[in-house]
């Protein structure tokens, strides 16, 4: 087994939480007779009589430094902002791993992963500060899977210590002293996971589990079509189309307005949110227009 496979990057020192993050289902590109294939994942966001400029970035949270950084545009516009919008920002004693090693209740993984599997999930979390045993399936489900689109399909650079686009572009935020928020917690964003697939037979556990580990272990990079149309940013944000998940999409975007709308109207804002909520009838680009703004797609380089 390769030791990139192995690597956690530094799991001592970076949180779980962004690979716990709920992973944006995204739409292949096509062609669209409503107007809305777009080759940026960036978009301005003005209204009249407004002095108030804003911006609207959609994330793949498998990417990190290296893609943010050639983003000459989507820096600048970042550093003229007053206040970066995120989904979730780390709060102390509020961090998953913390919310995941003081539960109770332990998984017993003989019932989903075969010992050949537990043995790769041991040496994998060896040096973890986060007790996988207290994991659910579905939370080691987002892990695993996040860890195949980082290491696998973009076979990311061992100094970057960003653990996602999302995460990266705080850090940048940060160290701009521009002012974050989030969106929503890391006790919502566990629940949202696993409600999400509420009642899922565990055979079905059993199998995406085995599945994603044999992609991983065998470094198979065929199921990696999604980081690649993201980095060719040829999108159809299919804004006539509804919404496909009412409780991951609808439910928090329509709760995400209702912050956001205030922000827009004080503050110059740089909200940075998985793609998939930007898309579909229900996505903030149709909430915004909705709401007067006028919502222009720029280049991001």
């Amino acid at each position: 087994m390769s030791e990139k496979i192995l690597r956690i990057l530094n799991p001592r020192k970076y949180p779980i939480l962004i690979f716990l993050l709920f992973i944006s289902t995204l739409v292949r590109g096509q062609e669209s007779s409503h107007g809305s294939v777009y080759n940026t994942v960036l978009f301005k966001i003005t209204k009249k009589n407004s002095t108030k400029t804003s911006y609207l970035f959609g994330t793949h949270h498998g990417f990190g430094k290296e893609f943010f950084d050639s983003l000459t545009t989507a820096n600048r516009v970042l550093s003229s902002s007053d206040i970066l919008i995120k989904e979730n920002v780390n709060i102390p004693g509020h961090s998953a791993e913390e919310i995941i090693n003081n539960r109770k209740e332990v998984v017993q993984w003989k019932r989903y992963l075969n010992q050949r599997d537990r043995t790769f999930i041991n040496r994998l979390f060896a040096k973890s500060p986060t007790d996988y045993n207290k994991m659910t399936p579905t939370e080691m489900y987002v892990f695993l899977t996040r860890h195949y689109k980082q290491q696998i399909c973009l076979n990311k650079d061992p100094e970057d210590s960003s653990l996602s686009l999302d995460d990266y572009i705080g850090f940048k935020a940060q160290e701009q002293n521009i002012e974050l928020y989030g969106l929503e917690t890391v006790e919502d964003q566990l629940e949202l996971i696993n409600k999400d697939v509420e009642g899922m037979p565990r055979r079905i556990h059993k199998k995406r589990l085995s599945d994603i580990i044999d992609k991983i272990r065998s470094e198979n990079a065929n199921d990696c079509e999604e980081t690649d149309w993201y980095s060719k940013m040829e999108i159809d944000y299919q804004l006539s189309q509804p919404c496909r998940n009412t409780l991951v999409l609808t439910d928090r975007n329509n709760k995400w307005m209702i912050s956001i709308s205030e922000l827009l109207e004080s503050k110059n804002c740089f909200i940075a949110v998985g793609l998939s909520h930007l898309m579909f009838e229900c996505g903030l680009i149709n909430q915004l227009w909705n709401l007067g703004y006028t919502i222009s797609p720029i280049e991001v380089h």
